[in-house]
């Protein structure tokens, strides 16, 4: 071989390193991740700049890799075969379309592209500022294929210039954090919190309320003695007062105000004019967003109140911690039982009073039963039944098993729930470890 010959071979090569460079560029900067650069960007990282920059200009950056790629690979196709034309005359044109075939695929695209695909932040960061003087330098010819390109789509009438998602950003996000958590790099704990991040501007009041059959309420008539052990017997700090009616509400009583003026009687429940020492009640409509609810908690300074319907007719009441517990799960304190109503059984069932609302059971079991419809378990199993069962009575929707195990007149007081396909469950897990 000629020195001359060497020079193509070498060439050759360079070529082929040139294509395994764009081709690595190519994967590392389309599958980097948009996160992570945003977030290196705020730190300061020059190069995570640019490759944001790049990406916002993605038509541009495919082109001029693409561009650069197919050039070197052409350009170091045709060389060999040159080469190999002057070493086996017509047959080697078979050898150089064979042997470059199996060298660009093996080493400028599989071999880049999967190390790429491996780690392909920190490439991206590497290849970003070499990709950009690419971009700029081919920036007159890429404008005039963009513009060929996008004349050719709307011919066939193909949508240019913006991205078509299934998905509205806060389903991606959250099948972000799914993904991630099937992946074992988030924990259930912070799926469950970013879910109910993003769950608070769909649920409304009305779905995560205290019942007012659930409530304790205080009577203005009886006696300041048995409001006091009420009181005390109550587990809660704020209690709704009523008088004549629990629909005619006073205030609300909040147990420190009501301790200070025991303690300013020395301790007599008679000279303490309850009814005095309450404070105005808040009334919100059942339908009131929660992300709005949170925000008017935070405004006027308190934690508690009063739901009513589009009647006026009271429902129940909220409190910021039960909006705070759809973020961050249950706050229990030892007063609280942990996921009270629900009690795990051997085989993988639970029991399950009525009013445990669907989202908690779900949330303590990793389950997925549908909550569109209704707030508790009960409620799902009237809803899909049509009907109010008899205890006795099974069935089966959405991948489960429910069984009426008691009623009291007509509501839904106990039930099983059985998983059709069973898995371990949050909880059994906790008991096993």
């Amino acid at each position: 071989m000629t020195i001359y010959d060497w020079l193509i071979v070498a060439a050759v090569v360079i070529c082929l390193l040139v294509s395994a460079f764009y081709s690595a560029s190519e994967t590392a900067l389309t599958a980097s991740s948009r996160a992570a650069m945003m977030r290196l960007e705020k730190h300061g990282n020059v190069d995570a700049t640019i490759v944001n920059r790049l990406l916002a200009t993605r038509e541009r950056l495919l082109g001029a890799v693409l561009f650069a790629n197919n050039v070197t690979n052409i350009a170091a196709a045709s060389m060999t075969t040159g080469l190999l034309l002057a070493f086996f005359g017509e047959a080697g044109e078979i050898y150089a379309t064979l042997a470059m075939t199996l060298i660009i695929f093996v080493v400028a695209e599989v071999l880049p592209k999967t190390a790429a695909f491996n780690m392909p932040d920190r490439i991206a960061l590497i290849v970003a500022q070499p990709v950009q003087r690419t971009v700029r330098l081919l920036s007159p010819l890429l404008r005039a294929v963009e513009w060929l390109v996008r004349v050719i789509l709307r011919g066939f009438g193909a949508p240019v210039g913006s991205l078509q998602s299934i998905l509205s950003p806060r389903e991606e996000l959250r099948g972000a954090v799914d993904l991630l958590h099937h992946a074992g790099v988030v924990e259930k704990s912070d799926r469950d919190m970013m879910g109910g991040v993003l769950d608070l501007r769909e649920l409304v009041v009305s779905d995560v309320m205290i019942h007012r059959t659930k409530m304790v309420m205080l009577d203005a008539d009886e006696p300041p003695g048995e409001t006091v052990d009420k009181v005390l017997a109550s587990g809660v700090s704020r209690l709704p007062l009523w008088r004549g009616s629990p629909d005619n509400i006073l205030g609300v009583l909040h147990a420190k105000d009501l301790l200070r003026a025991l303690h300013a009687v020395g301790g007599d429940p008679s000279k303490v004019d309850i009814p005095a020492l309450t404070k105005p009640a808040w009334f919100v409509p059942d339908t009131t967003p929660l992300y709005e609810q949170l925000r008017a908690f935070r405004a006027r300074k308190t934690a508690l109140a009063l739901v009513v319907d589009e009647y006026g007719e009271m429902e129940g009441l909220v409190t910021l911690e039960d909006i705070v517990e759809e973020i961050v799960g249950d706050i229990t304190d030892e007063h609280d039982i942990a996921v009270p109503g629900v009690r795990m059984l051997p085989d993988g069932s639970v029991n399950v009073d009525g009013a445990v609302p669907v989202r908690d059971l779900n949330r303590a079991m990793d389950w997925h039963i549908p909550d569109d419809e209704a707030t508790t378990i009960a409620g799902v199993v009237i809803h899909e039944a049509r009907s109010i069962p008899e205890p006795g009575q099974s069935f089966t929707f959405h991948g489960y098993r429910f069984q009426v195990l008691r009623k009291n007149r007509n509501r839904i007081t106990a039930l099983r729930v059985t998983p059709l396909v069973r898995k371990p469950t949050p909880m059994a897990t906790a008991k096993a470890s």
